[in-house]
């Protein structure tokens, strides 16, 4: 078993170091800031990378092999941080992530590109579960939202900066350095917390998972594989959409029965006792599925309907994320200061439903203003729910099982967003060549795969009976796409009248003596030690 890595009991350290503490948590946020930032410059840029590179029926799988790579890659990162020690995990999960952002920037073609995505993706999954488990280490939610400033600083530089970063880099440089951006950053990362993040060693006799894993990717691979080419590729009925199906399910059943019997498993079950971690996990696999949707679909809608730039399409989406950012930072400061947090779920679920509905109803004639308030009513949804589900998962555990707590619930968003980019990419994509085929016959598809960046220059190249049929073609996509979004946020909803509001740990004066609720969520849990610094 891993050594303990308490070098004393009772938190006494917890407040100590408050500014070797800030410190740590500034590296930490670099590190965050370079996961995040990627997510959000590629979203606008993608319009331009498939156009150099490849077909419109390309476009999700960019984002699927990344997302993909990151859900498969993300409890092993979690478990390999408590057996071995976080930090050396962390800065190898960096140097994995950069060599992968070099090779996607230097990609020739599609397939490479998609590739060395996939090398990205696998560093990222330990980039953003690492942070998470530092920070749960070491600060307890009692204390943790006074360092929700710092946080809601990263969300503000890489939501509201990342989509102007990647317009403009797009439109000035070009896509590639959309990857290359990253490298400077990551070595920033790599120096600040090499030397002043020094976390105890731990050693663990126990082997790793090595089963559970190749159970749990090849089970997140077929499922997806299912999603992004059911009814695009291969027929919903077909020999290998079955073949799929079969060999996803297998493998996860498979998966979910050997973690019963592993040593050392992968994502323990026993987490899944408290009825607040599991619905945590699923409002946070709604979140990713909604939020990646709308970065990737908005800035299409906006460079192909509504004519913008890639430099504005990314202007253009400050309503949402500025919306977003305001309102994590309130229900940060107000579950701390209160105690009470049930609210907010149930308030996102609400706003997200009512938001993506509202983008649903997009056409040609929509005007920027319009979208902007339909997507500032998503933003307020999404920042209700960003930090909450984390807080609240981390809060439903015992200090030990910290490490795959986080890594599970950032396992749950990602896989959430990779589900949402393929079935909505799949969804969007069919309408696209249907409305076509109605409106322009061959000649439109012909010049839709020829134009396949759907920027403005390009657009207004094609003729203006087919650039009229792409537009309504487009927006039809999209209007597709927000429905099944906003159908799937009603059950974030449903989900959220379910949390119990179980005090935060350390929140109150009886915390350290109240028991465990019948739900499995622990009442109590000792102030963890800053002695990392």
């Amino acid at each position: 078993m891993a050594e303990k890595t308490e070098a004393a009991t009772g938190g006494a350290g917890a407040g100590k170091q408050p500014r070797s503490v800030r410190v740590v948590l500034l590296a930490l946020m670099i590190a965050m800031m370079l996961a995040m930032l990627d997510n959000m410059i590629i979203g606008t840029a993608m319009p331009t990378i498939v156009g150099e590179l490849g077909g419109l029926e390309h476009l999700s799988w960019v984002v699927t092999a990344y997302t993909l790579a990151t859900a498969a890659s993300t409890p092993l990162w979690g478990k390999l941080g408590d057996m071995y020690g976080r930090k050396g995990v962390f800065m190898t999960s960096i140097v994995i992530f950069l060599a992968g952002s070099a090779l996607s920037g230097m990609a020739q073609d599609m397939g490479q590109l998609i590739g060395f995505r996939a090398v990205q993706g696998l560093g990222a999954g330990g980039l953003m579960v690492g942070v998470m488990a530092i920070i749960g280490d070491l600060i307890p939610p009692r204390e943790r939202g006074k360092y929700q400033g710092m946080i809601a600083g990263v969300m503000a530089l890489s939501m509201i900066g990342g989509p102007l970063v990647g317009g403009t880099i797009t439109d000035h440089w070009g896509w590639r350095w959309s990857f290359y951006i990253n490298i400077p950053l990551g070595v920033i990362a790599l120096i600040a917390i090499s030397a002043v993040l020094h976390l105890p060693k731990k050693r663990s006799e126990a082997r790793i998972d090595y089963l559970g894993a190749a159970l749990l990717t090849i089970g997140i691979t077929a499922i997806v594989l299912v999603t992004t080419w059911g009814g695009t590729e291969y027929a919903w009925t077909s020999a290998r959409i079955m073949e799929l199906i079969g060999i996803g399910v297998a493998a996860l059943v498979g998966f979910v029965f050997w973690q019963t019997r592993a040593a050392e498993p992968i994502l323990p079950l026993h987490i899944f006792r408290s009825r607040n971690f599991t619905l945590m996990s699923v409002i946070g696999f709604i979140v990713g599925f909604v939020m990646f949707g709308a970065t990737l679909f908005l800035p299409l809608y906006q460079q192909s309907v509504q004519g913008a730039s890639a430099t504005n399409s990314g202007l253009l989406l400050l309503p949402m994320l500025g919306a977003m950012l305001v309102t994590s930072m309130v229900a940060g400061r107000v579950t701390t200061s209160t105690g009470r947090y049930k609210i907010f779920p149930v308030a996102g679920g609400a706003l997200m439903t009512v938001g993506l509905y509202l983008l649903s109803t997009m056409d040609t004639d929509t005007t920027r203003f319009t979208s902007g308030l339909y997507m500032a009513v998503v933003g307020l949804g999404m920042g209700c729910l960003m930090q909450i589900t984390m807080l609240v998962a981390q809060n439903s555990v015992e200090m030990k099982d910290m490490g795959v707590a986080s890594s599970s619930t950032n396992l749950f968003r990602t896989l959430g967003s990779s589900f949402g980019v393929a079935i909505m990419g799949a969804l969007f994509n069919n309408r696209v060549q249907d409305v076509m085929a109605e409106r322009a016959a061959g000649s439109g598809a012909k010049a839709t795969e020829q134009s396949a960046t759907l920027t403005a220059d390009a657009l207004n190249a094609l003729p203006a009976a087919i650039r009229d049929a792409y537009q309504h073609a487009v927006s039809a996509g999209t209007h597709t796409a927000f429905l099944l979004g906003s159908a799937v946020a009603v059950l974030a909803l449903v989900a959220s009248f379910f949390v119990k509001e179980v005090p935060l740990k350390g929140a109150g004066p009886k915390a350290a003596d109240a028991p465990a609720d019948g739900d499995g969520d622990p009442a109590t849990a000792k102030a963890p030690v800053t002695e990392a610094v």
